[in-house]
């Protein structure tokens, strides 16, 4: 896959949302409407991501993406994930779950990519690292074009020389997950900072993502010299996404007002809703994916339970913006907004 080519033609993409958000279905309806839908492999086997794969091609849907988690480097330490599990305990009380295992794990790092080279999928994107240049090449030819995403020009420099074909350049305001290699020396620039030093940088398209919400956005970023746009939180509230009811109403709660990062439900730090968890357990250890084992439980019962203030609502700074309506339409008018501010498509 030419990805200069595809970015192009598909300027506005859909972030891939692990979790259960990103659906066949939101993938179908963005790729269908001229935009480039992504699956989240994080947290899925091997074999569900082969069936969400599937899915989407048996929708008729063949220009997609997928993005693959990068392994975390070792174990973290025990005592402060012990230390955690003493502190969640009263959380999982209230809910009348255990605390979970704290399991360290690849998230099956090696057979999705062997799933990958055999699917092959039009383009794949990682997040939380960058693989080795022989993964990227492997990639390359089965051909399926590879983007890395990046929160410093190091991380893009890096990305490019092992052979990536583009960048995604994340800003903290972004919803969800930094992407950051190394969670404990993250650099948390702002997107229309950082995206200029990226462009200026590297010699391959750059993807913009973080805060982006309307096409006015949409045009900053382009001007700013962004190839294409990724946007994530817009999409939270179609019918289309696979948002639980609670996360999505909790967009356009008034009670919700502010996000924050936090390392509280994963060991990694990431943006939602400001919420009475968040609150509690800002001492969270970096230990992922640890922490994100142990607090599932709780997290999955604050769910059953439509208590927004036990889940984690990733969303990004502008969340007050996103509207509910179907993804084909949310793409349509991204792209009129966008044109009415300047952006070139």
């Amino acid at each position: 896959m030419n990805l200069p080519e595809l970015l192009r033609a598909r300027p506005i993409l859909q972030a891939p949302m692990a979790g259960g958000t990103s659906t066949p279905a939101l993938v179908h309806a963005v790729s269908g409407a001229g935009g480039l839908g992504w699956l989240a492999a994080g947290y899925l086997s091997a074999q569900a991501l082969s069936e969400q794969i599937d899915a989407v091609r048996e929708l008729g849907t063949e220009v997609f993406g997928v993005n693959v988690f990068v392994p975390s480097g070792s174990p973290a330490p025990a005592p402060a994930v012990e230390a955690y599990r003493a502190e969640l305990a009263e959380d999982a009380r209230r809910r009348e779950v255990e605390v979970g295992p704290a399991t360290y794990d690849d998230d099956a790092w090696e057979a999705k990519l062997d799933l990958l080279l055999s699917a092959a999928v039009p383009v794949v994107s990682f997040t939380f690292g960058c693989p080795s240049a022989e993964v990227l090449e492997r990639l390359r030819g089965a051909g399926t074009a590879t983007v890395v995403t990046a929160t410093t020009v190091e991380e893009a420099r890096t990305a490019v020389a092992r052979g990536a074909d583009g960048v995604c350049v994340q800003g903290v305001e972004a919803g969800g997950h930094r992407a950051t290699f190394d969670p404990a020396h993250g650099d948390d620039q702002p997107l229309l900072q950082l995206l200029p030093e990226v462009v200026r940088a590297v010699e391959v398209p750059v993807i913009a993502a973080g805060g982006l919400m309307t096409g006015a956005d949409i045009a900053a970023a382009r001007a700013a010299g962004a190839g294409a746009v990724q946007l994530g939180t817009a999409f939270l509230r179609c019918s289309e996404s696979g948002a639980q009811a609670a996360h999505k109403a909790a967009l356009a709660d008034p009670a919700f007002t502010e996000t924050a990062l936090t390392w509280a439900f994963t060991g990694r730090p990431a943006r939602g809703l400001s919420n009475r968890f968040m609150g509690e357990h800002r001492n969270a250890p970096g230990a992922y994916p640890e922490v994100h084992h142990m607090t599932k439980p709780l997290r999955t019962a604050a769910a059953r339970a439509a208590d927004p203030e036990g889940m984690a609502l990733w969303a990004g700074t502008g969340f007050r913006q996103a509207g509910e309506l179907p993804a084909a339409d949310l793409v349509a008018q991204l792209r009129a907004e966008a044109t009415e501010a300047g952006a070139r498509f």
